[in-house]
């Protein structure tokens, strides 16, 4: 069977499709799709008419990925929530239990734009000032990390953590505004760890240290010498732990959600039995019988500000960047994090964020960040968003915080590439 014309132009109801411009138009406006979403309307579209078995589905969408078939039918009900079948009356996609979908609305495929011809007119598009550059290395118990670059001028290295996939949040709403703000005046290096994203997943070893040395791996294999380390999550103990044994690498020291404890060492058992109940569903991959449960992470991470497309594109993440097996031996590993002791080391200058209603990393650890590192400067966030969310004033708050923090150093340091 052919592949899908990765170029076409198609027409059905009010709707045009644009497969090489990653476009759904509804007249002239512009409607949201998520990446998977998208990606699935172009294939039904393209065999419209047509019965496209599940399974065939899953190997188009996912090639080189074994996820569960309910992500078929997750795509499906977005794309009749968006097309709008209920409210508007139309029918496009027709669903054979068991087997399969076909697209059965009527597709017009049209001629491509005349290259002479003016362009249709498109919105400005707030995108990163090039596109980003992926590479691979391999750190010295020999796993393969996946790294990019994007953007020009002092670098800043973003710290891996969970939910990481270097191609999928470059168009995710949920971490593009990470890299497109940061990236309009910075070097922006990023990062998936290991059993996560492009990177290796087969790995034997997955502990605090392993992921110390694939910092140190990445950060030389980028050629960098000099640069700004941000650490989100549990990624800032790996950048505390960097910057107290390379300080002379580090110019500036970026915490945003983080800690020093795991759920381990936090003085709070009920709080780690609840984790450890996480971690136990999903090893069970509960996920797979019961789809809400990735609503009930995506609350635990965006309860708040956030629109059903960045929802939809966190589960979506949840799928894509990570096995269950996996993440259950990343969870473990978090959990038994203990680097309160480094905090009086670290000798750079330390910029700490905390939202303080966090549900992943509880308020009361970025403080102790901020108390306990020397000199460190503290931004408490006014929402309960573990990752923040473009539209959020926090969001806001956070650029123009960092903006100013980086500017001295930032401004009369040349980048090492």
């Amino acid at each position: 069977m052919s592949s899908p014309n990765s170029h076409g132009l198609y027409q059905f109801g009010p709707y045009r499709l644009e497969v090489k411009e990653r476009r759904l138009l509804r007249g002239e406006r512009p409607v949201p799709l998520a990446g998977k979403a998208f990606e699935t309307l172009c294939f039904l579209v393209q065999r419209h008419g047509s019965l496209v078995p599940k399974d065939e589905l899953l190997t188009a969408i996912w090639p080189e990925t074994a996820v569960e078939e309910n992500n078929i039918d997750r795509n499906i009900s977005t794309l009749r929530k968006v097309l709008g079948e209920k409210s508007a009356g139309h029918r496009y996609i027709e669903t054979v239990p068991r087997i399969g979908y076909r697209f059965v609305a009527t597709v017009t495929q049209l001629p491509p734009v005349n290259p002479g011809a003016s362009p249709a007119p498109r919105d400005p598009q707030p995108d990163s000032p090039n596109r980003q550059v992926i590479r691979f290395c391999v750190s010295p118990d020999n796993v393969r990390l996946a790294y990019a670059k994007v953007g020009c001028g002092f670098p800043i290295v973003r710290v891996a953590n969970c939910f990481n996939h270097l191609g999928f949040e470059w168009e995710s709403p949920i971490w593009h505004h990470w890299v497109r703000d940061l990236a309009a005046s910075n070097c922006i290096v990023r990062y998936d760890g290991r059993g996560n994203g492009l990177s290796e997943w087969n790995v034997e070893n997955m502990s605090f240290d392993t992921w110390l040395q694939d910092l140190e791996t990445v950060v030389d294999a980028a050629g960098l010498s000099k640069f700004a380390l941000m650490g989100h999550s549990q990624g800032g103990a790996v950048a505390i732990a960097y910057a107290v044994k390379h300080p002379e690498r580090v110019s500036h020291l970026i915490l945003c959600g983080a800690y020093s404890r795991g759920a381990n060492f936090r003085g709070r058992p009920e709080a780690a039995e609840v984790r450890h109940a996480l971690e136990t569903l999903v090893q069970l991959n509960w996920g797979k019988s019961n789809p809400s449960f990735f609503q009930l992470v995506t609350n635990l991470y965006i309860p708040e500000n956030t629109t059903e497309e960045e929802q939809e594109w966190f589960k979506e993440l949840q799928l894509i960047s990570v096995t269950n097996v996996n993440l259950v031996r990343f969870m473990r590993a978090c959990d038994d994090i203990n680097i309160r002791p480094l905090l009086s080391s670290v000798s750079v200058p330390t910029l700490v964020f905390h939202a303080d209603r966090d549900r992943i990393a509880p308020a009361e650890e970025g403080r102790i960040l901020a108390a306990e590192i020397p000199g460190a400067k503290f931004v408490p966030l006014s929402t309960s968003n573990h990752i923040l969310v473009a539209a959020e004033l926090s969001w806001e708050i956070f650029r123009s915080e960092l903006a100013a923090f980086l500017q001295n150093t930032c401004s009369s340091s040349s980048a090492s590439s």
